[in-house]
């Protein structure tokens, strides 16, 4: 499983389970917060979640969408490629 499914599967986890989300969240207010938050999605066993997974992800998959448009896209809306924040605006941050 690759770290977008993983990712993904944690997202539906974290909806459905108030303290996982809380646990979640609570790493957003750590002084390195996406260190911690994949140091704590490998303790929950999701071990494809790093800081070089999401922003590999995040810049793979802006890159494919630029690419899809007809003669490329010029430039990616904000926010496209940052998996980080598009899950945590996922489980209601």
């Amino acid at each position: 499983m690759d770290m977008r499914e993983q990712l993904a599967r944690l997202q539906e986890r974290a909806t459905s389970d108030k303290n996982l989300r809380d646990e979640l969240l609570k790493t957003r207010q750590d002084k390195y917060p996406m260190h911690a938050f994949c140091e704590l999605c490998n303790r929950l066993g999701y071990d494809r979640i790093t800081v070089g997974e999401l922003f590999a992800a995040g810049d793979e998959f802006c890159s494919a969408m630029l690419r899809s448009v007809n003669g490329g896209g010029v430039e990616a809306p904000d926010g496209w490629n940052d998996f980080y924040e598009m899950f945590f605006d996922a489980i209601g941050e």
